[in-house]
């Protein structure tokens, strides 16, 4: 559905010391270097995969979506998405795409939301019939009906968020690209982004490519991780590998009626121990939580469990230490 093969591109960035003289000078004489933003990137993603595509700021996130969104062109390298290379048949291909940048907007600032979207159906041809059912949809799943009617400079952010994926999903794409899509969002409003995204993927298969430094979004969204850093893609693989890669220890919490026991269970560690609760680390590499619950339970009358993973931000910043980026 989507191949990216070997896509290279370099920005021109002048460059100049503080200070009038040499702003002057760099008029008449001015100094640039090259910054290479991508380098030999290359990805496959088929039909209805969520693929969180990560990575420091200045990775070469946006470059790439700009670039398969046909936004900007590369230096070199192929791109074939749908049958169509984005740059060069760029009207065929945004019928299939839309694209929801967290700190850009699409929708017409001083206008009911409703009017952008009426101008985006003009501007994507969609016939009558599909407008309305899609925006009813929309209007059902993201809650929009209090918002068409309101001028988009009176929205709050979460609104506005809400109404910017419902403009990119009225011409039935095939492929949605999310860039921050919760940035600036409240709890209440990242839970519902989230939970609309999960079901449009699952009901029309969209593909959804999502760029974001919240991982939370990443571990309740993607199936799949795609890792740049310095322009160059550094892995590619599940989001459950990742964290069996990273993750070797779990925390472990047992409440149980009252008891005097003496623990020691290979493999484990203890952290705190009272009369009625005991907190222990657990090394996977030596023994399964399981297992230590059950050797537990023959020993307490065990009242409550509960299991703290690592946390997916410590993952990846583990990852980006890993990879020095």
């Amino acid at each position: 559905m989507i191949e990216v093969e070997n896509l290279n591109k370099s920005f021109k960035v002048v460059k100049r010391e503080a200070g009038i003289g040499s702003a002057i000078k760099s008029l008449f004489n001015p100094q640039y270097s090259t910054v290479q933003a991508l380098e030999n990137v290359s990805f496959k993603i088929d039909e209805g995969e969520i693929v969180g595509y990560i990575g420091p700021n200045g990775a070469g996130k946006s470059t790439t979506i700009k670039i398969i969104s046909g936004i900007l062109v590369p230096d070199s390298g192929k791109c074939n998405i749908l049958g169509y290379t984005p740059w060069k048949d760029r009207i065929n291909h945004v019928k299939n795409i839309g694209v929801v940048f967290g700190q850009r907007s699409q929708l017409w600032w001083d206008v009911p939301v409703i009017d952008s979207y009426n101008l985006l159906k003009d501007i994507y041809k969609i016939p009558e019939k599909n407008f309305k059912n899609n925006l009813q949809l929309l209007t059902d799943t993201l809650d929009l009906s209090p918002l068409l009617t309101t001028p988009v400079r009176q929205l709050s952010l979460g609104q506005k968020m809400r109404c910017e994926i419902g403009a990119s999903l009225l011409h039935d794409p095939k492929i949605l690209f999310l860039d921050e899509p919760t940035i600036g969002l409240d709890a209440v409003s990242k839970v519902a982004v989230r939970n609309f995204i999960k079901t449009i993927n699952k009901e029309k298969k969209i593909t959804v490519i999502l760029t974001t430094h919240d991982m939370n979004d990443i571990e309740a969204l993607a199936q799949r991780i795609i890792l740049i850093g310095k322009g160059k893609i550094l892995l590619d693989g599940s989001l459950l590998d990742l964290k069996n890669r990273f993750v070797t220890r779990k925390t472990l919490t047992v409440d149980f009626m009252e008891s005097n026991e003496d623990i020691h269970i290979p493999g484990t560690t203890i952290l705190s121990k009272s009369k009625e609760r005991i907190s222990m680390s657990v090394d996977l590499t030596q023994i399964k939580v399981s297992e230590v619950i059950g050797l537990l339970s023959n020993k307490l009358d065990i009242t409550d469990v509960s299991v703290d993973s690592h946390p997916i931000e410590e993952i990846i910043v583990d990852l980006y230490k890993e990879y020095k980026i």
